[in-house]
């Protein structure tokens, strides 16, 4: 064992250094030192505070990323399997809007991409929505997110 080590194995033991007056780490440098503890935490909290804020916001993007898939998904879904057009884009409306009502902080935007409604086509959506996301941490920047899905036209359904 070396000597540092003994000396700080001898420290441990000992306990810690008091000065006359039987306070612990009673040197003069000490002194300068009361009050730094209260000056770190009132500079690094409240960049703490807004490090965690940053966090939650993106979180939310994240969120509405996943949101706004999964209503252009049902959305697909749900237009695919109607008889007509017009009833499609109504019922694709419905489900997205239902998907992401407690997401989007303005109106949701449901358009179709595929041509035709032929039996054994296809009913592409393209669903976008405004997102809270940045808003929370009172900056508005406006985050727009879209998100596109398929689903294949029943071959065998009825023509309306």
């Amino acid at each position: 064992m070396s000597h540092r080590t003994r000396q700080r194995v001898r420290d441990m033991v000992r306990g810690p250094v008091r000065d006359r007056g039987g306070r612990v780490g009673g040197g003069a440098g000490d002194r300068g030192d009361r009050g730094i503890s209260t000056i770190e935490v009132v500079i690094i909290a409240p960049v703490f505070f807004l490090f965690i804020l940053v966090l939650v916001a993106f979180g939310q993007l994240a969120q509405g990323r996943g949101a706004v898939d999964g209503a252009a998904r049902d959305a697909a879904r749900a237009g695919s399997i109607q008889k007509s057009r017009d009833v499609a884009m109504a019922e694709a409306v419905r489900a997205a809007e239902a998907n992401l009502s407690d997401v989007c902080a303005g109106p949701v935007s449901v358009n179709k991409t595929s041509a035709g409604f032929e039996p054994g086509g296809f009913f592409t959506v393209e669903v976008s929505c405004e997102i809270r996301g940045l808003a929370m941490l009172g900056l508005d920047v406006p985050t727009r997110i879209s998100g596109h899905a398929t689903s294949s036209l029943d071959p065998f359904r009825r023509a309306a």
